[in-house]
């Protein structure tokens, strides 16, 4: 700093707030000391800088997501960041695989590294491991699921609402014996997504059948080949609700390997890449992952910003997009 300034003949405060982005220089100022730093490529040492900074600011957020690879867990991650970014900060970001310990080591990984804040799809079943971030006065907003034997900000789907929409609308269309295809049933939203399944059911005067339910499918696979075994019954059903978008994809491809997919409705919770292109299109009931991770930044940012209110808990709704699959007669 001590060579720009003078290289650009200005005080080292004057080359301190241009790279800061304070007010109060003059533009001709700003443009020669922009203009020093590019001739002796001088980078901006945020690191440092959040040392001295009164706030303790590092001027970066981590977020924990379940798989950055999912498309719903990417949708998140732009979400934030596109908030992050007018904010002028950084977001740092891992997968916790839907393991607990990992989840707890990318926590620590963040806090060592001084994040302003964290955002959180959970995996493990206890956060109170948390309690110590919280003393430090780190603010943590949880995602898509709520937190266990912790009190934090959330921003929520209407999970069980959204299955029990797709449920009615099958029955509406004429079905009676309609297969469910979930996910882990130790994660709260697939628990949730399950419940619905069964209280639409119920509601409808359907008599629930076990032969019709897979639960715990991971990844599309396993719920291709549950598709499978379920289509073969000698009772099979002739619609199929799939509870998380990767199941989706294995029941549509087990539809498609037998011939069915013409023959047997289906409706998918989370909507997946392309799925307006197939034939038939594929019927779902739409989180919106973009409000969900943009609301939950916001809240965030209101936090570091001083907001002090009681514990904020947000629900975004789905919308069910028909496209043909789900309206399959029976």
């Amino acid at each position: 700093m001590r060579e720009v300034a003078a290289l650009a003949k200005v005080s080292i405060k004057t080359v301190s707030r241009v790279v800061n982005g304070e007010s109060g220089v003059s533009p001709s100022l700003v443009r020669r000391v922009i203009a020093a730093s590019e001739r002796l490529n001088y980078r901006h040492n945020l690191t440092a800088s959040s040392l001295r900074r009164s706030d303790g600011r590092s001027a970066t957020i981590g977020i924990v997501l379940e798989d950055v690879a999912n498309p719903f867990s990417s949708a998140l991650h732009r979400s934030i960041e596109d908030v992050a970014v007018q904010r002028g900060v950084l977001v740092l970001a891992g997968s916790s695989d839907e393991d607990g310990d990992r989840e707890r080591k990318l926590v620590s990984a963040f806090a060592s590294r001084r994040v302003d804040g964290l955002i959180i799809q959970p995996s493990s079943q206890d956060h109170s491991y948390l309690l110590s971030e919280r003393r430090a006065g780190t603010p943590i907003v949880f995602v898509d699921r709520p937190p266990a034997f912790f009190d934090a900000d959330t921003v929520l789907t209407d999970n069980a609402a959204g299955v029990r929409r797709g449920v009615r609308h099958l029955v509406q269309n004429g079905h009676r014996r309609i297969g469910y295809l979930g996910d882990l049933h130790t994660i709260v939203t697939a628990a949730e997504r399950h419940r619905g399944y069964v209280e639409e059911l119920a509601d409808q005067r359907i008599e629930a059948d076990e032969r019709l339910v897979r639960l715990d499918l991971r990844g599309i696979e396993r719920a291709e080949a549950a598709a499978t075994e379920m289509l073969g019954h000698s009772q099979p059903p002739t619609a199929l609700f799939a509870g998380q978008n990767l199941v989706t994809i294995g029941a549509f491809r087990a539809l498609r390997r037998l011939g069915l997919h013409q023959r047997v409705a289906l409706i998918g919770f989370d909507d997946i890449l392309l799925a307006d292109l197939l034939e038939p299109g594929i019927t779902v009931i739409a989180q919106d992952p973009a409000a969900i991770g943009r609301t939950a930044a916001q809240v965030l940012f209101r936090r570091l910003d001083g907001d002090e209110s009681p514990t904020q808990h947000h629900i975004v709704l789905t919308r069910m997009i028909t496209r043909g699959s789900g309206e399959i007669l029976p």
